[in-house]
């Protein structure tokens, strides 16, 4: 009966001479954590200076709300305050929506740079993992062929 080859031994050998460098990964995860880091950063900043606005439009609304539920000496005066209100809190939305605007620009703009940079730096980063696999997998080969 035939016996199979046992490979193990060769197989440990061929995989030492291509050792595996988990700096690369550590740089990767690393890099990664920093930039989810920013990245919440930007995105906590803008839903706070967004609960801002959407707070004190609310405050406002609710003061103009008072103002609008008194009593009025005249029922013209209730349609005059009706409409006062209307043309105050199409103003003001104006103005908030403005501010939302500027948050979500804000806020796509400095996501766009940093995805910008993490991307160059990440392509930097590929380029020095692949020189270096390179030169480990080349010294590897030269190794192994001059060992035969």
């Amino acid at each position: 009966m035939a016996k199979t080859q046992d490979f193990t031994a060769t197989l440990k050998d061929m995989m030492g001479a291509f050792p595996v460098d988990t700096t690369a990964l550590e740089g990767a995860f690393k890099s990664t954590a920093t930039l989810n880091e920013k990245l919440s950063g930007v995105a906590l900043e803008a839903a706070e200076k967004s609960a801002e606005i959407s707070s004190k439009w609310t405050k406002d609304t609710l003061s103009k709300l008072t103002e609008m539920s008194k009593a009025k000496a005249e029922p013209a005066d209730y349609a005059k305050a009706a409409t006062d209100f209307a043309s105050a809190s199409a103003e003001v939305a104006a103005e908030n929506m403005a501010a939302f605007a500027e948050i979500a620009k804000k806020l796509q703009t400095e996501t766009v740079e940093l995805l910008m940079a993490a991307g160059k730096e990440a392509a930097e980063d590929a380029t020095a993992v692949v020189q270096k696999a390179t030169n480990d997998v080349t010294a590897a080969a030269k190794k192994a062929a001059t060992t035969k």
